[in-house]
């Protein structure tokens, strides 16, 4: 099974954004990707990495586990809470068109102490710093 840890942000909310994606099987990074993204919000920023999560998963397997510190995100696309913000809505629906290529796609919400976590949100503040 393929995981995938995604994370963006945004620095002065809105502002500059980025996002890093960790793709991986259960303990081996298998693949990272981070760049920055333009001005935006952290939510935008969230639905963008988890966007860019979902493509590169794609090359790997037809099921994925996406994980996100964005409870927010997770939430929404669980169904728990409905999407009230239309830039958010054509980032949701986006994503709805990427999980009907997989055949089952799950997402789980994590703590940023997470250790995959961690590195998705290194690379954002990576791209932020002009590092990647």
């Amino acid at each position: 099974m393929i995981c995938t840890n995604s994370d963006g942000g945004a620095r002065g909310n809105p502002g500059p954004g980025a996002i890093g994606v960790v793709v991986r099987d259960e303990k081996t990074v298998l693949e990272t990707y981070s760049t920055e993204i333009g001005i935006c919000t952290n939510n935008i920023a969230e639905y963008r990495a988890l966007l860019k999560a979902l493509e590169l998963a794609l090359k790997y397997e037809k099921e994925v586990t996406c994980h996100l510190d964005s409870e927010l995100v997770v939430k929404q696309l669980n169904g728990e809470y409905k999407v009230r913000n239309e830039r958010l809505m054509h980032l949701f629906l986006e994503v709805q068109k990427l999980i009907n290529k997989f055949e089952k796609v799950t997402f789980v919400f994590v703590k940023r102490e997470n250790e995959f976590q961690c590195m998705a949100d290194v690379l954002v503040n990576k791209a932020l710093d002009g590092e990647d």
